[in-house]
């Protein structure tokens, strides 16, 4: 019974700091039974909700990188070349990515018909979008103190071509950096 309660308090502190969330906290909402039955049993606990001193907590649960794009409302033209280079999955994962973003306005600056060119050819097109995420979460802190970032498509990104609009947007899978410009690799 103490293993159990410390297990409890020790998960309840946790969520409370932030540092599991909603869809697995608790070890997926499980307990340890005691020193004597190693087993595990479903604890009673609300979706999204933990029993902390009497009071219910409500655990926040941050959209991943795709979710998050979405939602934004100004990235459907990096939405639709994720799908179309069959990158969503990948995107949805555990991660942890850095994704440089552009916006549907960076988009828009590409010469005409270039658009449409990379949508036709899913092999481009998902090279220069892997160009575009950087294993790792990395804040802008962490970006701007180097001078290249190793990128998913296996080439080198130099930090000091990157503008970053907007920084920081933290996901349940990484953090995405807002810019204005589409990226495409030299080779």
């Amino acid at each position: 019974m103490k293993t159990t309660l410390i297990a409890i308090a020790t998960a309840s502190a946790l969520t409370a700091a932030g540092s599991v969330s909603a869809h697995c906290s608790l070890h997926e909402k499980y307990r340890y039974q005691g020193a004597d039955s190693p087993m595990i049993a479903p604890m009673n606990v609300q979706a999204g909700f933990i029993r902390t001193g009497g009071k219910d907590m409500q655990t926040a649960v941050r959209p991943d990188i795709v979710d998050t794009a979405v939602a934004a409302g100004s990235f459907d033209t990096l939405v639709k070349a994720v799908q179309a280079a069959g990158l969503v999955d990948t995107l949805k994962g555990d991660g942890p990515f850095t994704v440089f973003a552009p916006t549907d306005e960076a988009f828009a600056k590409l010469p005409a018909g270039t658009l449409e060119a990379l949508l036709a050819d899913k092999e481009k097109l998902a090279q220069i979008l892997k160009y575009h995420v950087v294993p790792g979460k990395l804040n802008a802190d962490k970006v701007t103190s180097m001078s290249k970032l190793a990128t998913v498509a296996g080439s080198e990104l130099p930090v000091s071509s990157i503008k970053i609009a907007t920084t920081d947007i933290v996901t349940s899978n990484g953090i995405i950096h807002v810019i204005d410009e589409v990226l495409i690799p030299s080779s």
